[in-house]
């Protein structure tokens, strides 16, 4: 299953969090208001901070907040600074080390794949994760029985059934 780790989920929350922000936001604020324990909340501002994402600012009226507008940064830069670059299998990664790869004829399939859900990640802002459509992120476009492209959601209740165009 691809899934990204709990300390990814909660550093997200953490940078929502921060887009509703006026004003620098101490790391206990950050944990009070999100419910995160504080020194997870502080490993992340940590993290977050050495990826260039949020800045840090000491002193008594100190705190973090964003280094960029939410609409420019990426659920793509999220996962790279709190997970590494996205890999899904050992040769889709820019540091590619499978001893079979020079055999394999699966591995061009699963860089495209890697590809594909890469630009999917770089195509949702941090913005659109604050104030997400309507869309967001329940639909998703699936082929029917006929491959004719439709929208769908995670609640359907067959799938044969039909929503939105076919």
């Amino acid at each position: 299953m691809l899934r990204i780790s709990k300390l990814t989920d909660y550093g997200t929350v953490i940078l929502v969090h921060l887009t509703r922000q006026a004003r620098l936001c101490p790391a206990s604020d950050v944990a009070a208001d999100t419910g995160i324990a504080l020194p997870t909340v502080q490993k992340l501002l940590k993290t977050l901070s050495k990826s260039g994402l949020i800045e840090s600012v000491r002193g008594a009226e100190g705190g973090y907040r964003l280094r960029k507008a939410p609409r420019d940064i990426s659920a793509a830069d999220i996962l790279d600074a709190l997970e590494g670059p996205l890999a899904i299998t050992e040769c889709s990664g820019d540091d590619s080390s499978c001893e079979h790869e020079s055999n394999c004829s699966a591995g061009g399939a699963w860089q495209q794949i890697n590809t594909a859900i890469r630009k999917a990640l770089l195509d949702v802002s941090l913005a659109e994760m604050h104030n997400p459509s309507k869309e967001f992120p329940l639909v998703y476009t699936v082929l029917g029985e006929t491959g004719a492209q439709r929208q769908s959601d995670f609640s359907e209740p067959t799938r044969g059934t039909s929503k939105g165009n076919p």
